[in-house]
């Protein structure tokens, strides 16, 4: 009773409290170190990756991740940006969901060399169920730009909807790009 108790307060505070540990099949989400700068860099100085994020500039440096996880290790970030991690703890990815206004949303990225194999749909279920039972009734907004099929079929095994298409200015291309909104309610939600 208490658990659901604790859910319905954080969900009250409009916070899903701490970023946890989580663990899937084949991965570990987990709170970000500065040990990860590299990795992050690594991975986001990449266009293929960095092309598909609204926010991202060109190039990425090691101190762009340094100032990003710095950020998220200050406590001044409620979100949640946890680090995709392989059994070995080798630093994969991204799933994030960051309050905006009122509205919760949802993003994320991979290094390049682990597309095609499932893990984005595993870590992002995994971190989108554990977010919906910390934030029951909560709805979770998303998107992908139109040239980002993959992303899309992600999202709608999970069962996001699309709500809407727009431009979104992307930083990376410099360029203003269409882009597929999309919602999750928590009663549509599908686990992977």
């Amino acid at each position: 009773m208490s658990t659901l108790l604790d859910a319905r307060d954080r969900a009250a505070t409009g916070t899903p409290g701490p970023c946890p540990v989580i663990t899937s099949r084949r991965l570990v989400l987990r709170p970000h170190r500065l040990e990860d700068a590299d990795a992050v860099a690594q991975s986001l100085s990449d266009y293929a990756v960095a092309g598909m994020l609204a926010r991202i500039p060109q190039p990425y440096h090691r101190e762009d991740a340094l100032d990003w996880l710095q950020l998220h290790l200050s406590g001044a970030s409620t979100e949640w940006a946890l680090a995709i991690t392989t059994g070995d703890d080798v630093h994969i990815g991204v799933v994030g969901l960051e309050q905006r206004g009122s509205d919760w949303n949802l993003g994320y990225w991979l290094n390049r060399f682990y597309w095609g194999k499932g893990i984005m749909t595993e870590a992002v279920g995994a971190a989108v169920d554990r977010f919906l039972r910390r934030m029951p009734g909560i709805e979770i907004h998303s998107g992908v730009f139109v040239d980002n099929p993959a992303s899309l079929r992600i999202q709608q095994k999970l069962g996001f909807t699309i709500t809407g298409c727009g431009d979104l200015f992307n930083l990376s291309r410099n360029a203003m790009v269409p882009h597929v909104e999309t919602k999750l309610r928590p009663e549509d939600f599908r686990r992977p």
